[in-house]
């Protein structure tokens, strides 16, 4: 789950007058190895949404695991979930471990609160390279990535072949792919929000796909006045401007019921929406989609974002609370989570197992992941994504000019800053 802009910048400004930082200003450190001893006493986590409503039937396990422990599960709305972690924090009153959307790494590691992932805890090649990244700020690791989310294309499959087109590799095959569903009888040959809300996610690929990036090689300039920048903005503008996509956001609920109808022909999404449409379409609209990589250019690069696991500097039981996670993190634990979560492994040798490896769908996920990534892990992100947004959504309803957005988008990430 990504943060909420809004509220994000909201509690990053809370934190800040606070003044929670005093183990950052010496330095990250860890605590010291965990051992392979058996966990014991309770140890409290916070879990968000579905997760943390069934987490507490896959922590049952690891009590059986370990007789001398318990796992205390707080499930926590998503919509308070950051203002609640950022009181506890200036409080002094947090739980042994939380659950974070990658987005929230950044500002809330920022503050000292969490403990450097241990060495020796977990190795950092057995995840995806874009997952893992979400959980390092500033090189030093906080905690780990504990499920995975990314988009890939979502497509009518009955609509392509009545076109004779084939699901795009390259932008210019998406293009044509996109307008050939259109003229199947798609409203929008592929659904795009024409920005508002986290619109970031669908344009900051097109950059990376060519090589740009939001940071420089030194992580300390943004670089949204690139030729990469520029051709993603142009690009995906150009949706809207020949009317191949309609300059309309879909709101969950109706993007199934369009997409089902034939009135949407495409659409970018997590692994969620495949459960969704074999519910709400039936049997007979099984065979009538499918599923694959983003297209791209120089790579089919997609975003990733997720859930990951992070434990609190004050911890009173941190060496259970790491263990849990250790634990956690385990291919098979990984397998099991996701019968129970629907989730999907952050650990990339998770995804060997016959229900990922042999399923049509789950296995264009895989294959995605290895080619997806997360935006920066700074403080300010929330604050720069919504400047995103917003310029972008002017540019697609034809008030400013790619130029100018821009131009814009750099002048204000240039003063909010990294916050770094």
């Amino acid at each position: 789950m990504v943060a909420a802009g809004a509220i994000v910048a909201a509690g990053a400004i809370m934190l800040t007058a606070c003044g929670r930082g005093d183990g950052a200003a010496d330095g990250p450190e860890s605590k010291g190895e965990i051992d392979d001893q058996p966990a014991t006493g309770t140890v409290e986590i916070w879990a968000m949404g579905n997760e943390g409503e069934v987490l507490g039937e896959l922590a049952a396990q690891f009590e059986e695991e370990n007789p001398d422990v318990t796992i205390d599960v707080t499930a926590v709305p998503w919509e308070s979930a950051h203002d609640r972690i950022a009181t506890a924090i200036a409080g002094g009153e947090t739980p042994d471990i939380s659950m974070l959307g990658t987005t929230w790494v950044g500002e809330f590691a920022a503050t000292g609160a969490f403990e450097p992932t241990p060495d020796g805890l977990v190795d950092e090649g057995d995840f995806f390279e874009g997952s893992w990244n979400t959980a390092v700020v500033d090189d030093v690791a906080y905690g780990v990535p504990w499920y995975v989310d990314t988009r890939v294309l979502y497509y009518r499959t009955d609509l392509a072949e009545a076109a004779g087109v084939e699901a795009p590799t390259t932008w210019d095959e998406y293009k044509t792919f996109a307008a050939a569903l259109k003229d199947q009888g798609a409203t929008s040959g592929v659904s795009l929000p024409p920005g508002g809300f986290d619109s970031w996610q669908y344009i900051a690929p097109l950059a990376w796909q060519q090589g740009g990036d939001i940071l420089d090689a030194d992580g300390e300039t943004f670089t949204f006045d690139s030729p990469e920048w520029q051709e993603a903005f142009e690009f995906y503008a150009s949706f809207f401007e020949e009317g191949i996509s309609e300059p309309v956001r879909l709101e969950g609920g109706e993007i199934e019921q369009k997409f089902i109808s034939g009135e949407v022909g495409s659409f970018f999404s997590g692994p969620f929406h495949v459960s969704l449409l074999r519910e709400q379409g039936g049997p007979e609209f099984a065979d009538k989609f499918a599923v694959a990589m983003v297209p791209g250019a120089d790579t089919r690069t997609s975003f990733t974002g997720g859930g990951n696991l992070a434990v609190f500097d004050d911890s009173e039981n941190r060496d259970a609370a790491w263990k849990f996670v250790r634990w956690l993190s385990q291919p098979e634990t990984q397998v099991q989570w996701y019968d129970i979560s629907t989730d999907l492994p952050s650990v990339e040798a998770a995804w060997d197992d016959p229900v990922f490896a042999d399923d049509p769908y789950l296995s264009v996920f895989g294959e995605q992941l290895t080619d997806s990534k997360a935006p920066p892990a700074i403080p300010t992100w929330a604050q720069v994504s919504a400047v995103i947004d917003q310029e972008l959504e002017k540019v697609t309803r034809g008030e400013t000019s790619v130029e100018d957005a821009l131009a814009a988008v750099q002048q204000q990430a240039e003063s909010i800053g990294t916050g770094q």
